[in-house]
């Protein structure tokens, strides 16, 4: 198991659960641009799912729904897959920062130094999918160091599968 206190030395770190899930919501809200990107909008029913869902031969042990809190505030939300596609790689389901926070070098900050703490676990390397409809997102992650590999379609667009080597 992965420890979530070396995830950030900036900000605390938590796992979310459906308790927050009216937080999450309203967080997930205010980054509008994401979600006319993905072509739907957030609801309660949509997160509480997203806590639970895990890929083929993957269980919520492998799962990490963690918040980084600044001050009480929820400055990111980060879904991340342990050991997955395979045991030297995680995947990055979901990564959201506070709209307040954008545009700042907070978000790669945060995402350079779990990188940085996964390497010291052994991992190799951090994939991720792209909505090939979100330039900012797209920007955001190959700043970020990741390559895009392949496009995956899949109802509701086309995902770009993206790979960064730690």
């Amino acid at each position: 198991m992965l420890d979530i206190a070396g995830f950030s030395s900036r900000f605390a770190v938590r796992p979310l659960t459906e308790a927050d899930a009216d937080d999450i919501l309203a967080f997930c809200l205010q980054n509008t641009q994401y979600y006319r990107c993905c072509g739907k909008l957030p609801s309660r029913e949509l997160i509480l799912h997203d806590l639970q869902v895990t890929p083929p031969g993957k269980t919520l042990r492998d799962k990490y729904y963690v918040g980084f809190f600044d001050g009480g505030e929820l400055a990111a939300v980060l879904d991340l897959i342990e050991g997955y596609p395979d045991d030297r790689a995680c995947f990055v389901g979901f990564f959201m920062m506070s709209r307040q926070l954008q545009g700042r070098q907070i978000g790669s900050g945060i995402v350079q130094e779990l990188f940085r703490c996964l390497k010291e676990r052994g991992f190799a390397r951090v994939l991720l999918g792209i909505d090939k409809d979100n330039p900012q997102s797209t920007h955001f992650w190959k700043k970020n160091g990741f390559a895009v590999i392949r496009e995956v379609e899949q109802e509701g667009g086309t995902i770009l599968l993206a790979e960064r080597t730690l």
